[in-house]
């Protein structure tokens, strides 16, 4: 029997910037000159993105006022990686448990006592005991509860989390497996002035998201997205276009230029492998889901996926930015409460190695 998703749920912390906010708060921060400025809006006004969510106040305060970064012109005491750390601890369950409660409003009917696996998702915070132990506690779950945590596997995450997902409902017809997936991006803020900080600090937003995976005997809805294939491939000759390390002051991000270039070159490549895969006929796949990392990439994925309108992905990514991992589930979600039975939805995302995750969703 088949695994499917029967509900996706969403989440986001109460603070909600506009893009032009963002902008003054770096621009400050970044302490850029006149000319610098202006590069630095239109790197904003072409993101694609109007809002971004975070649990950090100070993106929309002036400097005087700011709670979390310090307030000199070197936003001193700046902020550690324990002091960040400790941040996403206080402030991750609170988005997580409203990403549940927006799941459950969706399947009303269903009892977290059903729940027989656990899989979280995070490649901004890591502490023991985890969010995992946290969800249990807050949601009053059985702690018999089979518990597993992806981390730090970048914007594909989700993928890992879902084929996780799918192999334990295909393995035991009874499960029922809670995905939560959250990603506090903004905690890692970095405000050297150089031009990798200026692209990641316009694009990364907060969010999260719950998945409830069932096996398709004993599902809990009549609609739902059918997991029918996945396909990853690893691209080592472009390994080192996007990393995400450990730093004193936080994860450092690093994004090349390159990487939509490197996309356009391998997707169709990696959109064959899966559809021989899966053994679907290309003309049944009616809508593409891909993880809004940026316009560029949206934009070159566009353009190879012919006949494709990505309209999910561009709204996702206007009014949220990129929240990593849980991006794609926003997608998904959008997709789901539209998309007619028996079509498919052609699914990617992309990560440090250079990893593209890709899957193959039936709607039922």
């Amino acid at each position: 029997m088949r695994s499917i998703i029967s509900a996706i749920g969403t989440a986001n912390p109460p603070n909600r910037f506009a893009q032009s906010q963002i902008l003054e708060f770096m621009a400050d921060a970044h302490q850029l000159s006149a000319n610098d400025r202006s590069r630095l809006k239109k790197l904003y006004e072409l993101s694609g993105i109007e809002y971004r969510h975070s649990v950090i106040d100070d993106f929309g305060l002036q400097r005087g006022s700011y709670k979390f970064f310090g307030n000199d012109v070197l936003l001193e005491p700046y902020p550690t990686t324990q002091c960040r750390s400790s941040l996403f601890e206080r402030k991750a369950i609170d988005v997580c448990l409203a990403a549940v409660k927006n799941l459950h409003e969706q399947i009303p009917d269903f009892s977290i006592d059903q729940i027989t696996h656990l899989i979280t998702v995070s490649c901004t915070g890591l502490y023991a005991p985890g969010i995992d132990i946290d969800l249990i506690e807050k949601l009053s779950m059985n702690p018999t509860v089979e518990r597993t945590c992806i981390n730090f596997m970048g914007c594909y995450g989700a993928f890992n989390a879902l084929k996780t997902a799918d192999y334990i409902c295909r393995a035991e017809s009874q499960a029922k497996v809670l995905i939560v997936d959250i990603e506090l991006c903004t905690i890692h803020f970095q405000r050297e002035n150089t031009l990798e900080n200026w692209l990641a600090n316009s694009l990364f937003g907060d969010g999260a998201a719950a998945v409830l995976v069932e096996n398709e005997s004993h599902r809990s809805t009549a609609v739902g997205f059918n997991l029918a294939s996945f396909f990853s491939e690893l691209q080592l000759e472009s390994k080192n276009e996007m990393a995400w390390r450990i730093g004193n002051t936080g994860f450092e991000m690093r994004l090349s230029s390159h990487i939509a270039k490197h996309i356009s070159k391998k997707i169709n490549g990696v959109i064959d492998s899966l559809l021989e895969k899966s053994k679907v006929d290309p003309s049944k796949i009616s809508s593409a889901a891909i993880h809004p990392g940026g316009r560029r990439i949206l934009e070159v994925c566009q353009e190879k996926l012919d006949g494709f309108c990505l309209k999910h992905s561009f709204d996702v990514l206007r009014k949220f930015g990129n929240m990593s991992s849980a991006t794609i589930l926003f997608v998904l979600q959008q997709l789901l409460a539209e998309s007619k039975k028996g079509s498919y939805v052609m699914g990617f995302a992309f990560g440090p190695g250079l990893t593209i995750e890709s899957m193959l969703l039936q709607t039922i």
